[in-house]
């Protein structure tokens, strides 16, 4: 397989991330960094193996450059993720895809008008225990869904707000606890359950002082007939592992952390291991999940470039929970159940 030259866009915390999970790819290769202040490009080279530009047409030119990873905030991916579209490069995107349906819709009509691969980042979904579990759901191994849950009840400390410009803020995160933690629970959920037909939320701020919400709740009914609820929060003390809770006219499994945690099928022995495994969870500390995950989700990434098949996640797939967390707002908003497909 032909190696990928790859450079990222954003020199944060989740950037770092990204570098680790590239370099450990044998088809992969990060080549530079790119962040347009010059003085914040100069302070995370220090970060980092390989050139942190400032000027973009000197990281735009880079030679062989073919993938650009974006790794800004939230509500600032769709104008980077642009020019990198128009510019011939293939875009991996950290999640969610943009803050607004509209400014998602802009990135996957680009990719598809540009003809170049547009993955979001969920690295969630390449985890084995989730695979087992997805696996099993498709199978019909449960019997006919009847519910499930997420529940992200999560907590941060004043100072993961107060010492960043951008999160918790509606321009650049896009609200808080749903958009920005709790998404990629939806997205298991949204995969295991299918598509949504309406959605009761009620999101609220009570603890620190941001525009978004720190607490979230919602009721949503799926088109199989299937309902199913979401908690979420950063305002929990002390922080839960997340959890996904599926259940069906023949069993039921527990996904706690990434790991499942139950397994019930009528008249069938569990298949879960006795022995404890380690699990990685942001409950309290965003900087406790590791690189593996990403790693798994880029290898997919670059070989649907090879393939010319579709990425595990496109535009289009990234785009429920987005469409999702953006009905639960509008729901919260206006007190009354909003039905999908959800236009904002």
């Amino acid at each position: 397989m032909q190696q990928k030259k790859i450079g990222i866009i954003g020199t944060g915390a989740i950037a770092v991330k990204h570098a680790q999970a590239i370099e450990s790819l044998p088809n992969a290769e990060l080549i530079g960094l790119f962040n347009p202040n010059q003085e914040s490009a100069e302070k995370a080279q220090r970060k980092f193996s390989v050139p942190v530009f400032s000027d973009w047409d000197e990281f735009i030119r880079l030679t062989g450059l073919s993938v650009i990873c974006i790794c800004t905030p939230s509500g600032m991916h769709l104008e980077p993720a642009l020019k990198a579209i128009e510019a011939g490069k293939h875009v991996f995107i950290e999640k969610p895809i943009e803050v607004t349906l509209e400014r998602a819709d802009q990135l996957i009509k680009s990719a598809e008008e540009n003809k170049v691969k547009l993955g979001v980042v969920f690295q969630n979904r390449f985890s084995t225990d989730f695979q087992k579990l997805i696996g099993a759901v498709r199978q019909g191994e449960f019997g006919r869904l009847l519910m499930g849950n997420a529940a992200i009840n999560w907590f941060r400390s004043p100072e993961y707000y107060s010492s960043s410009q951008w999160k918790g803020t509606l321009k650049c995160d896009g609200g808080g606890a749903l958009i920005n933690q709790a998404i990629h629970t939806l997205d298991l959920l949204l995969e295991v359950m299918g598509e949504v037909d309406s959605v009761f939320g009620k999101i609220k701020t009570v603890l620190y002082p941001i525009e978004g919400e720190d607490l979230g709740a919602a009721l949503v009914n799926f088109k199989s007939g299937a309902i199913g609820t979401i908690t979420a929060g950063t305002s929990l003390y002390p922080g839960y592992s997340e959890r996904l809770e599926i259940y069906g006219t023949e069993g039921s499994a527990i996904l706690e952390a990434g790991k499942l945690v139950a397994w019930n099928v009528r008249g069938k022995e569990s298949p879960l291991e006795k022995t404890e495994k380690i699990s990685a969870s942001g409950a309290s500390d965003p900087n406790a999940i590791g690189f593996e995950l990403h790693a798994a989700q880029w290898k997919d990434f670059l070989d649907s470039i090879e393939s010319g098949k579709q990425p595990e996640v496109d535009g289009p797939k990234s785009r429920k929970s987005l469409e999702l967390i953006r009905a639960i707002y509008q729901s919260s908003l206006e007190e009354r159940m909003v039905r999908f497909p959800f236009e904002e």
